[in-house]
């Protein structure tokens, strides 16, 4: 959400053309890969952008085909809605000759830039209930339920449905209930199987979609081979409060609300990983726990070092480091992140 925006934004002062693959004369000279036609449309462009360029036949055969031959005079960059299907069409084509961006919510850096930390605190509650999505950030309090509504509907699924051929809308709408009910918490397999009424495969392949389309990711777990460390487990969370709040119908006050730890959490590891991914860090994320209830919300490992976190809403006090985990792995700072500190996120 919000690519064409944001292109608009931070072209708006350089010599760049934004081509929308949607137009039937744009995309006409492109499926028939008329490079003279391309060029006529381009230009001498310091940047081209093919906005909808999953609406082209064989764009990845084009984009390999412009690459090689160095037809365009500037960089190229091909943007897609359905970021399904354009990466279907171009990973293969473009092996070695691509890189990919995730544009992902707003994050707590970019909103402190445009608005001030002062603003993130007094707003930091709307934050969890309705999430960071540009649309919901910028509407009134009264429209966000309704756009975060008609978000989680087809709006959410429709990579799936439509390229993987899957009809059961509500099944994938029962597994992410079920996944947003056990936000912070490790995720069975074969228990949702069950729940679900479908195969463990089955289940597995609709996270892995869910995954793709970026919904949901998961945490794995961090072990070596001490006996009582959970070693297989996951957990998921969602990249945006906001839909995840909306598929369990819920935007309570924090107050009313039973799952405010399972939110705090959710919304501190999206910040770490903005964080991260805006400063192109390249970070293992990973959750430690064993089978006696010693545990670590978070831990980054980068280069062999690591750095753990602990995330509480409410805490008087510093969150000692388990003594098992210190052990094994060495002396360690453990981060502990309230609501009074969460500043800590993006400065660590």
């Amino acid at each position: 959400m919000g690519k064409t925006t944001l292109l608009n934004t931070i072209l708006a002062d350089k010599k760049s053309i934004i081509l929308n693959c949607e137009k039937t004369v744009i995309n006409e000279v492109l499926e028939n890969k008329n490079i003279p036609g391309i060029k006529q449309l381009t230009g001498e462009k310091a940047i081209v952008v093919f906005d909808e360029a999953q609406k082209v036949h064989q764009i990845g055969e084009l984009l390999k085909i412009l690459y090689d031959e160095n037809s365009l005079a500037g960089k190229i960059i091909a943007t897609g809605s359905s970021s399904f299907e354009l990466a279907g069409k171009i990973t293969e084509p473009l092996t070695g000759r691509n890189r990919k961006l995730k544009l992902l919510p707003v994050s707590l850096n970019e909103i402190k830039m445009k608005d001030g930390w002062l603003w993130i605190e007094e707003n930091l509650e709307s934050l969890l209930l309705f999430g960071q999505y540009p649309a919901v950030l910028t509407a009134p309090e009264s429209r966000k339920e309704i756009i975060l509504s008609e978000l989680a509907s087809d709006y959410l699924y429709k990579d799936i449905l439509i390229h993987e051929r899957i009809k059961n809308h509500s099944l994938l709408h029962k597994l992410l209930k079920a996944l947003a009910l056990q936000v912070g918490s490790e995720v069975s397999i074969n228990e949702l199987g069950g729940l679900l009424g479908i195969a463990s495969q089955t289940v597995t392949r609709y996270l892995n979609l869910l995954e793709k389309t970026f919904v949901i990711y998961q945490i794995g777990t961090f072990s070596s081979n001490l006996r009582n460390e959970l070693k297989k487990s996951k957990k998921y969370f969602f990249y945006d409060l906001g839909i995840r709040n909306a598929i369990l119908n819920n935007f309570s006050p924090l107050e009313n609300r039973q799952d405010i730890g399972a939110l705090w959490e959710n919304f501190c590891i999206n910040e770490r990983i903005k964080k991260n991914n805006a400063t192109q860090k390249r970070i293992n994320y990973y959750f430690w726990r064993t089978y006696d209830g010693a545990e670590i919300d978070l831990l980054e490992e980068s280069g062999g070092k690591l750095e753990t976190f602990e995330f509480k809403w409410k805490s008087k006090k510093r969150i000692k480091i388990p003594d098992s985990f210190e052990k094994k792995y060495g002396k360690n700072q453990l981060n502990t992140i309230t609501k009074n500190n969460f500043f800590e996120l993006i400065n660590n």
